[in-house]
């Protein structure tokens, strides 16, 4: 490898990792697992930089290429995906009564049930949108997808975790996760 190809990677990893290894946290919910599919990302992107042309931002770029190994990873593992806690601590927070926080750990644990059944674009979609808090128009350029696809896949995500915590808490849980 050349060094000027060195430090373009170098540089590009130093930019991007952080952005890319919470994107898979979220996705996976497990850190050992976002550690090494960012490995991964950045490993396909020492063979694939130089096809690299500048049509779409690296950030962009990167992304698509997380997303593809997130769920070659998911295809190959079937793993379980969880949100992570502090994300649904601040959908479900109570006031911090003892009695909230038990109610709210057992509206979590429900909420993380429902999203396992959503299937991997659905969630990487309400990844980038209610966790990461993209805007329609930046998810559409990180997933390389149309606008009105991201608006359409984000409302099934949402209505399918309504749907699944309706039936699993005869309605105790949905629109906006809790009522």
């Amino acid at each position: 490898m050349s060094d000027d190809l060195a430090k373009r990677i170098s540089t590009i990893y130093d930019t991007y990792y952080d952005d890319i290894y919470y994107f898979l946290l979220y996705f996976t919910g497990r850190q050992q697992d976002a550690e090494d599919l960012a490995q991964e990302v950045f490993s396909r992107l020492l063979h694939i930089l130089p096809q690299y042309d500048g049509r779409v931002a690296m950030k962009t770029w990167l992304f698509s290429i997380a997303k593809y190994a997130a769920i070659d990873q998911y295809r190959k593992m079937k793993w379980q995906r969880l949100f992570p806690e502090k994300w649904l601590a601040g959908m479900l927070s109570k006031e911090g009564l003892p009695e909230s926080e038990l109610e709210t750990k057992e509206e979590m644990r429900l909420v993380k049930q429902a999203l396992q059944k959503l299937k991997p674009q659905l969630r990487i979609i309400v990844i980038l949108r209610y966790i990461e808090e993209y805007s329609v128009k930046e998810t559409a350029e990180l997933l390389a997808i149309p606008e009105s696809k991201v608006r359409v896949d984000c409302h099934r995500g949402l209505k399918a975790l309504q749907k699944i915590l309706g039936e699993s808490t005869e309605g105790g849980i949905v629109n906006g996760f809790a009522r």
